[in-house]
């Protein structure tokens, strides 16, 4: 499957961004999919994820209450909504995806998207 996300950009810390992926082709009809970050000069790591059917989800301590993943299957879309972004959420977000994925930071996950920018000023 191929994934993109958008909706990365500028914001002051203590705002609130949406990031979108979309997901097209693949061959199976339902994707558990996971939202990572790698911020400038760190690898990348895992925030978020959200099972194939939607309805079981995970987030890291760090973003638990500020962030929230979900998914319109409709759509073949999932969301990632930040709030109350602080300046160490600075990162390149990355969407991934994997057939009937569970909501679980050990999942491996076998498509990726390409990344957006996230940027927070203090």
């Amino acid at each position: 499957v191929q994934l993109v996300e958008s909706g990365g950009g500028l914001v002051q810390a203590g705002g609130s961004l949406r990031l979108s992926c979309v997901a097209s082709g693949g061959a199976s009809s339902f994707y558990g999919f996971a939202w990572f970050r790698q911020p400038p000069g760190k690898e990348r790591d895992f925030i978020a994820a959200i099972n194939w059917s939607g309805d079981s989800t995970y987030y890291i301590d760090s973003v638990k209450g500020r962030f929230t993943i979900s998914g319109d299957s409709a759509k073949r879309t999932v969301y990632l909504q930040m709030n109350s972004l602080k300046p160490e959420d600075t990162a390149v977000y990355y969407c991934a995806a994997v057939p009937y994925g569970s909501a679980s930071r050990f999942q491996r996950f076998d498509s990726w998207g390409q990344g957006t920018q996230v940027t927070v000023s203090s």
